[in-house]
């Protein structure tokens, strides 16, 4: 028989595992609300759980507590361990991908790439650093969107703490008020305190507070300032010290954010130079460089460099500038809570821009459609056409596609000036399918947010006023017809005269008068700033008029002050932004089309030569002959990158440099926002992408046509 220590032992090595084993649990509750606030975190998560369990991974004690540090900020639920495991299996998969394509170029051609192994190599050494750096831009991204909510984090437990002098229920007031996920980090504190982890509340909020130190030291002070003034006896002295509180993370925010932007204007020139100009300039030499090499660079190399790599290069330097952004200050909203929210998240804009987009990439790549033999034999078409086969007057011989016979039974081009041109379509076609998906999904929600802004910048003083009359006794009853008379013109005059009717005519409390869910006025008004001041004077109200009245003129000039601290950031950053737009938008696009330009008439110029030298040696002297064919041995119009793939490198990469740029100018100026992220993505493509097309045509089509009017006078 079993004895009873027997049955004991193994009962306490079952419940040892079990304990090894269980991760940190929250309840269901606080679990499903993560869930459904961090759709983007689930994703990173999901492919950690995914290949992080492949293979076991130990981290050195150091690098563990930093990772660590870095998921806990982001509340990823995944170990340090599965984190560097995915890294490592990207790095290998991505590298087996390039050594499969490698693989099947070598059975399909015979050609060996040695140079694209190596180009390989180094981009999968950036697909490692992109996922082994994932925790940390995750916390990056998690601190910016929560301390671009500090400032009325504060706002509202002072606003609380003024009239009702409770730490825990103002930490609750600001949860309930603010949006995520600084508002997810406050129902944590409280959550802490209520499941015994810590036994008051001021203990858990130090734990928080510990996480900030560092990043965001005036929203610490500011409190710490808080949590004395719980300490005085002194009624007047108490409020004097909630209001040092938020004066302090305002003073802090501007001076950090000032010099932020005297430390970002070395790395942005850089970035310029280093990610645009010198490898646009670049560019401008390989079809020189290609036919002086005799082959050994080909177009899929300067596919890998100047599409992966040199993107990632500018992502990186760009990284870094973001990292050191400081915190307290930009866009606070959350997309999920907007009205117009799932027509953001409608998968029908990308359908539609994918069906506009389709016949632009289908007519960039007719070139090669006309070299299937299947198609152009059915349909009774050539695979090449010269000009005055096509009835065009001019340059007769000239080629359409102009694809050349290496004598190995490959072609290689296309070559012919309209190949160039057709190829523009390519960039043209990615460019419209994201510009006009964006534009879709973000133009309600944009003008919604402006008209909201605009809202509440108004609603502002008329709060003062609302504060002022009940101030001087007016019941809140009555206090919103008054405001109402005195607000004519303006657009908060239709919600003061909506509660006032609600409460004559349908006898609603003020409560229901303004958040009812079938009559209430803030129905019409879905702002922020508003709900949260009218809740404010419903809790403040039950303490007495001069109490309400004390709270709203609080609010009413402490968003003055941030307001007034927003305008002065703004144009601190206003010479940066410009400068990084006008890059991006004109400049980067401009240089690109003219080396798109230069690129074809050196492809041009080199075939001319090829030709002229074939003449020669049929018509003229030896000499001459031999000249003519030195020159063209040398510069081998077969190993010459084509220019249609020089122009399909350079689009693609003005169209990812926009990307790139228009996210990192955005986050310097209104922090994490994709909204406006998205927005302004729609705008810059379009802008970009145009000037780039037409510089490229432009400077393609006068070069090409002045080198073939100069080389044919001497045929």
């Amino acid at each position: 028989m079993t004895s009873t220590r027997d049955i004991i032992k193994k009962y306490e090595k079952k419940i040892e595992s079990e304990l090894k084993n269980k991760k940190q649990s929250y309840s269901r509750e606080y679990s499903q609300f993560k869930q459904e606030m961090l759709p983007e975190m689930t994703r990173y998560k999901r492919w950690t759980e995914a290949l992080g369990n492949i293979v076991k991974i130990n981290l050195a004690e150091k690098d563990r507590t930093k990772t660590q540090g870095y998921l806990n900020t982001a509340h990823i639920d995944v170990t340090p361990e599965q984190a560097l495991t995915l890294s490592i299996v990207s790095l290998i998969l991505s590298f087996f991908g390039v050594v499969s394509i490698i693989l099947g170029w070598f059975f399909v051609t015979g050609e060996f790439q040695v140079l694209l192994l190596f180009l390989g190599l180094i981009a999968s050494l950036f697909v490692f650093y992109y996922t082994y750096t994932m925790p940390k831009r995750l916390a990056n991204s998690w601190r910016m969107k929560a301390s671009s909510q500090m400032v009325p984090a504060i706002l509202y437990v002072v606003v609380y703490m003024k009239h009702t002098s409770n730490l825990e229920r103002a930490i609750e007031f600001a949860s309930q008020h603010l949006e995520i996920p600084l508002a997810l980090d406050f129902r944590k504190i409280i959550y802490d305190v209520e499941i015994g982890k810590y036994s008051t509340i001021k203990q858990s909020l130090d734990t928080y507070l510990e996480n900030w130190e560092e990043y965001a030291p005036e929203f610490v002070e500011a409190f710490h300032l808080i949590e004395s003034s719980l300490f005085e006896p002194s009624e007047t002295r108490r409020v004097q010290i909630l209001e040092k509180a938020l004066q302090v993370i305002l003073d802090g925010v501007y001076e950090k954010m000032l010099k932020y932007t005297r430390e970002i204007r070395s790395p942005l020139t850089n970035i310029y130079m280093l990610g645009i100009i010198l490898p646009t300039l670049g560019l401008a030499l390989l079809p020189l460089a290609s036919a002086l090499l005799q082959g050994l660079v080909q177009w899929q190399h300067i596919f890998v460099i100047f599409n992966i790599i040199v993107p990632f290069f500018v992502f990186y330097m760009t990284s870094e500038i973001l990292f050191k952004r400081p915190g307290g200050h930009g866009e606070s909203s959350v997309l999920e809570l907007n009205p117009d929210y799932p027509k953001y998240a409608s998968k029908k804009p990308w359908i539609t821009a994918f069906i506009i987009a389709l016949p632009l990439l289908l007519l960039g790549m007719l070139p090669f459609i006309f070299q299937v033999s299947f198609i152009t034999s059915s349909l009774g078409l050539q695979s090449d056409y010269t000009f005055q086969e096509l009835g065009i007057p001019f340059f007769e011989q000239e080629l359409l596609f102009d694809f050349k016979d290496t004598g190995l039974g490959r072609k290689v081009g296309p070559f012919g000036l309209p190949a160039v041109l057709l190829s523009m379509f390519i960039p043209l076609s990615i460019a419209l399918f994201f510009a006009l998906t964006y534009r879709k999904k973000t133009k309600e929600m944009i003008k919604a947010r402006d008209s909201t802004k605009s809202l509440e910048k108004e609603f502002t003083n008329s709060l003062f006023q609302l504060g002022n009359r009940i101030g001087d006794g007016t019941p809140a009853e009555l206090v919103f017809g008054k405001v109402a008379q005195s607000t004519q013109g303006q657009k908060t005059q239709k919600f003061f005269l909506l509660v006032d009717q609600n409460i004559k005519q349908a006898g609603m409390s003020i409560e229901k008068a303004i958040f009812d869910k079938k009559r209430g006025a803030i129905i019409y008004f879905p702002s922020a700033l508003i709900s949260t001041s009218m809740k404010i004077l419903i809790e403040s109200v039950k303490k007495g008029l001069q109490v309400a009245a004390r709270s709203l003129m609080s609010i009413s000039e402490y968003v003055k002050n941030i307001n007034r601290i927003t305008e002065r950031l703004r144009d601190l950053l206003a010479e940066i932004v410009s400068d990084m737009k006008s890059n991006m938008t004109f400049l980067a696009p401009l240089l690109a089309g003219i080396v798109v330009g230069l690129s074809s008439m050196i492809a041009l110029i080199l075939n001319r030569l090829t030709l002229l030298s074939n003449l020669v040696g049929d018509t003229s002297s030896v000499g001459q002959g031999f000249a003519f064919a030195s020159i063209t041995e040398l510069f081998d119009i077969t190993s010459v990158i084509p220019p249609y793939y020089m122009q399909l490198a350079i689009g693609i990469y003005i169209v990812e440099i926009i990307f790139i740029l228009t996210t990192a100018l955005v986050t310097v100026d209104s922090g994490k926002d994709p909204l406006k992220t998205k927005y302004d993505l729609s705008k810059n493509l379009l802008r970009g992408t145009a000037l780039y097309l037409i510089a490229s045509i432009v400077t393609t089509i006068t070069l090409s046509v002045l080198a073939i009017v100069a080389l044919g006078g001497l045929i």
